[in-house]
């Protein structure tokens, strides 16, 4: 199977982030043929139509990174039963200027990650609708919540629920076929 670069954007800007946890924990649980590459969302000013004429560095790097992955893994939390705003900025970036649309076409998929136990499900389901808009075929299944993250993490931030670990790597599997699949040549 072909090698894919994978970028990964989290939802969450904060240090200690379970997502963030998990999305370096994915890193050496996804197939050798998925190279992930953490991409940073935190410095992306909000997206003003206004600034398009000249845009800020960050926003033209971010659309490159998009523009050069292959396929595209969200991790987030949930803010509100939706998606953090920092997320959906992202997204909006990334699909700008018109007809410009950094997503397009590359196959994504989306964890959610939470200390609660709904696991995230209203910002999983919302980033979809948004992932639609922006055309990126989704995996529907597995479904990915992660639930009761607090308990998932050792001292050092290292993933040590052998169970999530498991369900994680057929995810990946899953993931790794859905590229396979669905990128474009």
């Amino acid at each position: 199977m072909k090698n894919y670069k994978v970028a990964v954007v989290v939802g969450s800007l904060r240090k200690e982030s379970y997502n963030l946890k998990l999305a370096k924990a994915l890193t050496a649980l996804a197939p050798e043929s998925l190279k992930l590459d953490i991409i940073n969302i935190g410095d992306l000013p909000f997206y003003n139509e206004d600034v398009e004429v000249t845009p800020p560095q960050s926003w033209t790097i971010f659309r490159e990174q998009i523009s050069a992955a292959d396929a595209v893994l969200f991790v987030t939390p949930e803010y509100n039963r939706s998606v953090p705003a920092v997320l959906k900025n992202a997204i909006d970036v990334g699909s700008r200027p018109y007809g410009k649309n950094a997503w397009d076409g590359k196959p994504g998929a989306v964890i959610s990650v939470s200390i609660g136990g709904i696991s995230g499900f209203g910002a999983n389901h919302h980033l979809r609708q948004s992932l639609v808009f922006v055309n990126i075929p989704t995996l529907a299944q597995p479904e990915a919540y992660i639930g009761g993250a607090a308990d998932l993490f050792d001292e050092q931030g290292k993933l040590n629920n052998e169970s999530t670990k498991g369900f994680l790597k057929k995810f990946m599997s899953a993931f790794e076929k859905w590229i396979h699949t669905n990128v474009q040549s």
